[in-house]
């Protein structure tokens, strides 16, 4: 599972001129899911999300988690993350898990999440074409890989 968390003043998705996610201060998660991957990698990867301490403390030292923050989560699909660049120049997505798949390992993924973190979840829609609007903050951005857990 590859997911990329951008820290965030604001976000939100759009998927058919609708806002289906709102946030202010918090993360963006974007999450790409393998046919590999496997309820250890969602463990992983959440307890590691709720707890990165990324966010500036009272001495703009990012030593707070989104949870002491008291921030806000919103969580989206996005399989391109395994993209391969290796021949030629369309990406090749032969990694990322079909639907079937990579949707149960999703819906899992955000439900451990919200566990994790003690409240609710915003997403974007597995599969639909989304508008994400955001305003990083930092700029801070994360690659977090579990099968290489670095």
């Amino acid at each position: 599972m590859r997911i990329v968390i951008q820290r965030v003043a604001e976000a939100s998705v759009v998927i058919a001129q609708k806002v289906v996610a709102n946030i202010n201060k918090g993360l963006v998660i974007l999450v790409g899911i393998e046919a590999e991957d496997n309820i250890e990698d969602i463990e992983w990867l959440t307890s590691k999300i709720v707890n990165l301490r990324i966010f500036p403390d009272e001495n703009e030292v990012m030593n707070l988690s989104v949870k002491d923050v008291d921030g806000e989560i919103i969580v989206i699909s996005q399989f391109t993350l395994h993209a391969s660049t290796k021949k030629g120049n369309r990406p090749s997505y032969i990694k990322a898990a079909r639907p079937e798949i990579a949707v149960p390992l999703y819906t899992s993924f955000i439900q451990k999440l919200a566990l994790d973190f003690g409240k609710p979840i915003q997403t974007g829609q597995f599969g639909a074409d989304m508008k994400i609007s955001l305003v990083n903050d930092g700029p801070v951005t994360i690659i977090m890989d579990s099968k290489s857990k670095e």
